[in-house]
């Protein structure tokens, strides 16, 4: 069964080397040609009008800016209709390049010829656009839409970009978490730590609803992506980031239950035994509210678990990353 893909996930990219990619082979290009296409009148309004309802009947709820992600463009990939995008909004376009060797960082045209084992092509979204296009039940008709008339049934999709791990303790075992009942999405199912990278912790100094392209540096939304699974890992299990190793980068992973949400998964190590991390589980951290069990899978479990019966307990989320880390880390296709 390991060989099946569940129906409600798919990879979008899979990391070619079983440790996983570092952040340091990890490029992102920023450009306004990867934010989601506008609806025609009045679709497009009818966001704004179920957002505005939503707020009137949940106050709580706050909009909030996240990474759009478009497409990936692996090392060794031509890209030709992204770098013929690229020339022709030069000044729109951003990308980081680093050289491991020389430390040194700039922006170029679309290249990965210098080395560097993925690119990440992102632009804003928002929260409330999720929610009116991807978590909207009207997503499967926007995907046919975006398919017919762009040749991108994600087109007319928001996309945010989420994170999530497969953190091993010290003894070898596997976290889990059971999602707390109250939670908006796959309530009382079991998940990895996870969330999403967000932009404002990338410019701290704007206000969010000013947040652009042109005041995002790549090189300081790579340092988000991978710095946020640790800070997601810290609040929702209560570890110190001291315990915790450099992410790496399994892949990306699409929940079809949201139309195809992407999600990249990483592989984290922790320094503390499954015990130890239990005990700082239940004292509690600042998203301890999120959850309301923790639980351990012996590795030998985790490499059977799609035909298992714990596989049905497993939200989307899970299932990708969980996925990923089988193809990747014990290489498994």
């Amino acid at each position: 069964m390991t060989g099946l893909m569940d129906p409600e996930i798919s990879i979008l990219y899979c990391s070619p080397t079983p440790q996983g990619i570092p952040q340091r082979k990890v490029h992102v290009q920023l450009s306004p040609l990867y934010q989601r296409r506008r609806l025609p009148p009045p679709l497009e309004e009818r966001i704004l009008v179920d957002w505005e309802e939503r707020q009137r009947k949940q106050p709580w709820v706050f909009n909030g800016a996240k990474f759009r992600l478009h497409s990936v463009l692996p090392e060794g990939d031509s890209g030709a209709g992204d770098k013929e995008a690229a020339e022709q909004n030069k000044e729109k376009v951003k990308i980081e390049v680093t050289e491991v060797d020389s430390g040194k960082k700039g922006e170029c045209a679309v290249s990965l010829e210098e080395g560097g084992g993925l690119t990440l092509h992102l632009a804003l979204t928002c929260y409330r656009d999720f929610l009116g296009t991807n978590w909207s039940g009207e997503a499967s008709a926007l995907q046919e839409k975006g398919g017919q008339e762009f040749g991108d049934t994600q087109a007319y999709l928001a996309q945010p970009l989420g994170v999530g791990a497969a953190l091993q303790c010290q003894d070898g075992r596997f976290v889990m978490l059971r999602r707390s009942h109250r939670v908006g999405e796959a309530p009382g199912q079991l998940d990895v730590p996870g969330g999403h990278p967000e932009p404002k912790a990338v410019a701290p100094n704007i206000p969010e609803e000013e947040l652009s392209l042109e005041v995002l540096e790549p090189e300081l939304v790579i340092r988000e992506l991978f710095s946020s699974i640790l800070a997601e890992i810290r609040d929702e299990v209560n570890l110190p980031l001291s315990t915790l190793s450099e992410p790496l980068l399994l892949g990306i992973a699409r929940n079809h239950t949201s139309a195809g949400r992407p999600s990249a998964e990483f592989y984290v190590k922790c320094s503390l035994t499954s015990a130890e991390v239990k005990e700082k589980y239940l004292q509690g951290g600042p998203e301890a509210h999120e959850s309301t069990e923790i639980i351990f899978l012996e590795k030998e479990d985790l490499l059977t678990i799609e035909s298992s019966e714990m596989w049905k307990e497993l939200c989307p989320s899970a299932k990708g990353c969980v996925k990923l880390y089988l193809m990747v880390r014990e290489q498994k296709s």
